[in-house]
């Protein structure tokens, strides 16, 4: 005998009316209905309005679909930030197929790797890097049809007989697209940049790629007049899910091939642009350009930053300029951005020091962001909220990764629990702010004394002549580890004497965290700006 059914359940299951599989597709529909002849994607002289970008994208799901891709088929990319990147989150979702952004910085053997651990079935090639992806196919056993994007510099030739532009041309303008019945499906793969050992990929869903969209357009404030211009690399976390969420937002989208400072300054001030984002290498590239390379703007421009926290001299030389910095927390495991530094109106009234320092923090809980905490990872008790208990940072979130493809042991590390483990160690403040003190294998300790590398790269960055720090650990036979200083000096500043230096850290942090080696030159850096901390640890080791 069935059971009774409460009323609230009988005659209520879900029906296609009330309930459909949340897809970041289904912005581009919304946007082409209601703003065709809005203008979209601008890309130099190249602009598409909406209805123009929903055909582009359509005709580019039926090109795929002739070539044979379909539902969970890889499809790979690899380009600038461009148009027919915007345009390929939009056509490979359709197929219900998974897109995958390469990261154009690396080398031949990483593109390969990624290629062949993903299984890519199709290749969209950018011809400016036509001449390093034939290096990658060449180490790679399986068939995968190529498409060629007419490179915008680059003279190399095709990788093969089939053209994004005509096949475009060819393809079906009415091409019934299939979709999705379950929003769990896999919608992206995204390939960490390892520092050791092979990258990982990092799968999304459908419904994490929407909410994430929706969650990144709700906090950085977008709307229908926002211009977003692209200095983050859309390889990168699918540009922290902005390709959709602008869509989302019925805004326009300026394409940017290289972060130059002399062009974001003339874009911004040509299109009136109104958001970017991007790591901290790029505002300080913006807060350090000449003087003949920007172009005045008499509007404010939101920049949304992530990675490790400007200094606060970066915050202050960027308000001079007319930008709003917000200062985000996330990882490609977190879809990007998972909390963010909002601005509180009482920080007005704080000496500036005191108002940028608090900026600097990594702040609450993005909205679509179900918690996030700051945990001892031995007990998974959470910290006192004192400001000064140090624990790992911890996030639960329908934004958060399904997993890494083929890499259940890795997977299991991260997502323990309730939690995704991030490996970042912080603090929790009393007004609920996060703050990042260091990556768990960036902590120094000297002495049996804790420092923080970020809180002694701060003090070097207020250095006049000092325009990027990295402080690692350096083996010492007495302290057991000393703090080790690498520095990258402002265009045109002289090198400063280590003394000097020294008595500067001296006046401003505890005499155990003033660095004992200062070394001088270019920081390496990931393809998102990140400094390689792994390469300067092996480099402090050789001193």
């Amino acid at each position: 005998m069935l059971k009774d059914v409460h009323a609230f359940e009988a005659g209520l299951d879900p029906h296609p009316a009330n309930y459909v599989p949340l897809s970041p597709v289904s912005f581009l529909n919304r946007a082409a209905s209601a703003f065709a002849e809005k203008i979209a994607v601008i890309d130099g002289p190249r602009s598409y309005t909406y209805a123009q970008l929903l055909d582009r994208c359509v005709r580019l799901a039926s090109a795929l679909a002739a070539l044979g891709v379909g539902r969970l088929d890889t499809v790979a990319i690899i380009a600038s930030n461009i148009p027919e990147m915007i345009e390929a989150h939009f056509a490979v979702p359709m197929l219900g197929a998974v897109l995958n952004p390469l990261n154009t910085r690396l080398d031949a053997a990483n593109i390969a790797f990624s290629l062949a651990h993903g299984g890519a079935k199709v290749l969209i090639v950018d011809g400016d890097y036509a001449p390093l992806v034939r290096q990658a196919l060449e180490q790679v056993d399986h068939e995968i049809v190529v498409i060629d994007i007419d490179a915008s510099e680059s003279s190399a030739a095709p990788l093969g007989p089939r053209n994004y532009e005509a096949l475009l041309t060819g393809a079906d303008p009415a091409f019934p697209w299939p979709g999705i019945a379950d929003e769990w499906q896999s919608l992206c793969l995204l390939y960490t940049s390892g520092t050791t050992g092979d990258p990982k990929g990092v799968v999304y869903s459908h419904r994490g790629a929407y909410l994430s969209a929706l969650g990144n357009g709700f906090s950085f404030g977008l709307g229908f007049d926002s211009i977003y211009l692209w200095t983050l690399p859309m390889f990168h976390c699918s540009g922290w899910s902005y390709p959709w969420a602008v869509v989302a937002a019925g805004g326009t989208q300026v394409c940017l091939r290289k972060v130059e400072p002399a062009a974001i300054f003339r874009l911004i001030a040509h299109h009136r642009v109104t958001h970017l984002c991007g790591a901290p290498i790029v505002l300080n590239m913006l807060a350090h350009a000449p003087a003949d390379q920007r172009v005045p703007f008499d509007h404010t421009v939101t920049v949304a930053t992530g990675g490790a926290a400007p200094p606060s001299a970066v915050f202050r030389s960027m308000e001079a300029l007319g930008f709003r910095v917000t200062h985000l927390y996330g990882a490609t495991e977190t879809y990007g951005p998972a909390t963010s530094s909002v601005f509180l109106p009482e920080w007005n009234a704080l000496p500036a020091d005191e108002r940028f320092a608090k900026m600097a923090r990594q702040g609450v809980a993005y909205p679509m962001v179900e918690a996030v905490t700051v945990t001892d990872p031995k007990t998974m008790i959470p910290v006192p909220r004192d400001g000064t208990t140090v624990g790992e940072i911890m996030v639960r979130s329908n934004t958060v990764m399904k997993g890494y493809l083929k890499n259940e042991p890795a997977t299991a590390k991260t997502l323990v629990g309730n939690w995704c483990l991030s490996g970042d160690l912080a603090v929790w403040h009393p007004d609920g702010a996060i703050e990042i003190k260091d990556r768990s294998k960036d902590i120094i300790i000297s002495g049996g004394e804790n420092i923080s590398s970020l809180e002694v790269e701060e003090v070097l960055t207020q250095h006049p002549a000092v325009m990027l720090a990295a402080v690692v650990a350096r083996p010492d036979p007495t302290w057991g580890e000393t703090p080790c200083a690498f520095l990258e000096l402002k265009p045109g500043a002289t090198q400063p004497d280590d003394k000097e230096v020294i008595a500067f850290c001296r006046a401003r942090m505890a005499r155990f965290k003033v660095p004992k080696t200062l070394v001088y030159g270019p920081l390496p850096k990931t393809s998102t700006g990140k400094i390689q901390k792994f390469m300067l640890r092996e480099q402090a080791g050789s001193l």
